[in-house]
């Protein structure tokens, strides 16, 4: 991996990343003690309902942002939303009402979501090898786990010299640099595109997406990786404080335990991604996920502890990476060149609408079902996800479909050359639906 920063503009790019996401897990920890401050024992209806926000603007606002991203240079679009983040994040400390929290979580949210998708877009036009990218996909999974783990114990040690309100300004420093990086490298500029009317770029890559049977078959297994880690993220202070009677630090390190084995597998998946089909690694990993919330449930009979549960959780981190961060490859082969950014958001929106749906089931199964049924429901929402990707996702399916285009006539350029007319299909104008099966172009 080593070699990936001996690129300038990757070296810049992911240290932006990284520093945005420490500036965001201190805007968490610090938007946490605001709403304490504001709300007090209402404090979780105000962070849920802000947690709510934040995944409807992500559903709703990130294709639009991907057909508005298109018209501006993206150095210019990358860094524009770092600076909104960075003075979003300087109003928060001045709140004195609960709603003034939900309007700045929403712009913040929003600028996200506009950047979020056009940055994943880049990264495999400034490394075009794929073995490259995989480890860059690695790369990336390891900020986010380290930015999990790291950002809290970074922010109660800032809290021990600093008042809580001055998170948000180490949080906008950090989008500031972010922004500074972005603009000291000179990105690719995406392909031409023929002139659309707005709602045809802004549907564009959902269109894509769910016509290409490999993405249709990521989006089930975005929904196993929901189910799997909504179980974690949204019971795991009710297990460990509720069920097992522990302390704050122990949920800590059930939640550490999770980051590190997915941390694990982010490692370990560039060799395994060489020696296997993506398809196979994903569904294995997948499956591997769900396993753990199964195994759980067993152990809640059986007689949970700390251990054991920290032993699922790693396995359930193992699966949630292994069956997520190789989805980049999938979407980079699967779009031209003009076309990532909306496709990318596409795997954004669709796949929060996974969390969406799983992060309330998660929250009323436990309270309504109780922990064991929970686990094993959310196991089931998990295999069904693995069911539909295996599905929708054929296995071996040739990497050059002979296919007809009874649209085109026969001297058209794109029929010029061997016969019978085949190629890797990518959905585009020329093919704007995938082949259903193998058929001979007419003479």
């Amino acid at each position: 991996m080593i070699r990936l920063f001996r690129n300038r503009v990757y070296r810049n790019l992911f240290a932006a990343q990284i520093i945005a996401l420490l500036g965001t897990g201190l805007a968490t920890v610090a938007l946490g003690l605001m709403a304490y401050a504001l709300a007090g024992d209402r404090a979780g209806s105000v962070l849920g309902t802000a947690l709510a926000i934040k995944m409807l603007s992500y559903v709703m606002l990130a294709p639009v942002a991907a057909a508005l991203s298109t018209q501006v240079p993206r150095r210019i679009w990358l860094a524009t939303l770092d600076i909104i983040r960075a003075i979003v994040v300087l109003g928060l400390p001045f709140v004195s009402e609960i709603w003034q929290i939900y309007c700045l979580v929403f712009l913040l949210q929003a600028a996200s979501a506009g950047f979020t998708p056009v940055f994943q877009a880049t990264i495999p036009e400034i490394i075009p090898q794929e073995e490259d990218y995989t480890r860059a996909l690695s790369l990336s999974r390891l900020a986010y786990d380290l930015e999990t783990l790291i950002s809290p114990a970074l922010a109660a040690l800032l809290l021990t010299l600093i008042a809580a309100p001055m998170l948000f300004f180490g949080t906008a420093i950090g989008f500031s640099l972010s922004a500074v990086l972005v603009l000291s490298v000179r990105l690719p500029a995406p392909a031409a595109q023929p002139h659309r009317k707005f709602y045809q770029r802004t549907t564009r890559g959902i269109r894509i997406y769910l016509r290409t049977p490999r993405l249709r078959g990521l989006l089930g297994l975005s929904l196993a990786a929901a189910a799997i880690t909504s179980m974690v993220f949204v019971n795991t202070v009710v297990i460990v404080r509720g069920t097992l009677g522990l302390s704050d630090g122990d949920v800590a390190l059930a939640l550490g335990a999770f980051g590190g084995g997915s941390m694990l597998a982010a490692l370990a998946l560039p060799a395994v991604l060489g020696a296997g089909r993506d398809r196979a690694v994903m569904v294995a990993f997948a499956l591997l996920g769900c396993a753990a919330l199964v195994m759980s449930a067993v152990l809640v009979r059986l007689g949970l502890s700390l251990p054991l549960l920290m032993a699922c959780w790693a396995l359930a981190g193992i699966g949630y990476s292994g069956t997520l961060t190789p989805a980049g490859r999938l979407l980079r082969r699967s779009a031209h060149s003009e076309d990532l950014a909306a496709v990318f958001a596409a795997q954004f929106t669709l796949s929060h609408v996974c969390w969406l749906i799983c992060y309330p089931l998660a929250g009323a199964g436990m309270t309504y079902l109780g922990l064991e049924p929970v686990l094993l429901l959310l196991a089931a929402v998990g295999v069904t996800g693995i069911a539909a990707a295996l599905w929708q996702w054929p296995r071996n399916q040739p990497a050059h479909l002979p296919h007809a285009h009874a649209d085109l006539p026969s001297d058209h350029p794109h029929l010029q050359g061997p016969h019978p007319h085949a190629h890797a299909v990518i959905i585009d104008d020329l093919h704007p639906e995938y082949p259903t099966r193998i058929s001979q172009p007419r003479s």
